[in-house]
């Protein structure tokens, strides 16, 4: 008789998670598929995608839509007091990172958008939607918006590239001071389908707000990440 309790959850858990210590199990590996899996532990599958859950709020294991559930690979240590942009962060640290814009445009801004960037009401905005790769996985989807005062003609250039860079190379134009904001969050809509996870997946938000070297807000980043895609680190100097 298969055995549905609390205590199966913990056996599926433990298994696992000593599978994945032990490299039996490879960091970005696809898992089998649940059929397998509550065969294997003799167990159903509402068990075992409770105890599937448990290791995802963990950061052990992730699922992708349509995809199936995969073991998740290393975080990326994600300093905020470094100024560098996210291609180059992520290939310092020996992964290989890719990003795809989804869509770029000239909008009106919203309230929220006016009063960050302190425009008036009706204003315009260039936004930009990209989704960004670390090693081929999903991790990052985020919503630039640009003050279309300073960035002319923009949207001509490739968007793939770091926007810290063209911003330094067609519009000499460098970061200054930078305000930080982050929350724990649920993914909304759009952020999941770009991620390709269920709508209300937890992730990280971080918003973004940025002067230039002459003190002039320039745009503002919503960075919605994978709860398990990075860890903040951050070193005080005496």
């Amino acid at each position: 008789m298969r055995d549905d309790t609390p205590r199966a959850v913990t056996t599926i858990c433990r298994a696992l998670q000593e599978q994945i210590e032990h490299g039996l199990l490879p960091a970005s590996g696809k898992l089998p598929a649940e059929r397998r899996l509550s065969e294997l532990f003799d167990t159903t599958r509402i068990t075992l995608r409770e105890a599937l859950g448990q290791l995802e709020a963990q950061g052990l294991v992730y699922r992708e839509e349509r995809r199936g559930w995969f073991v998740s690979p290393a975080r990326v240590a994600y300093n905020p007091s470094v100024r560098t942009h996210f291609h180059a962060m992520v290939a310092e640290q020996g992964r290989v990172p890719a990003t795809e814009v989804l869509s770029a445009r000239l909008m009106p801004a919203n309230a929220q958008i006016c009063q960050v960037l302190g425009l008036s009401g009706l204003s315009s905005v260039y936004q930009i939607r990209r989704a960004r790769r670390i090693d081929g996985r999903l991790v990052l989807y985020v919503e630039h918006y640009l003050n279309p005062e300073y960035f002319p003609g923009i949207l001509d250039f490739d968007l793939t590239r770091s926007l810290t860079e063209l911003y330094a190379s067609e519009y000499d134009i460098r970061y200054g001071r930078v305000r930080f904001d982050m929350v724990p969050t649920a993914l909304h809509a759009d952020a999941a389908a770009a991620l390709k996870v269920a709508t209300g997946s937890p992730a990280l938000r971080i918003t973004r707000v940025n002067r230039d070297q002459h003190g002039r807000l320039i745009d503002c980043d919503l960075e919605y990440w994978r709860h398990d895609a990075i860890h903040i680190s951050v070193e005080v100097p005496e």
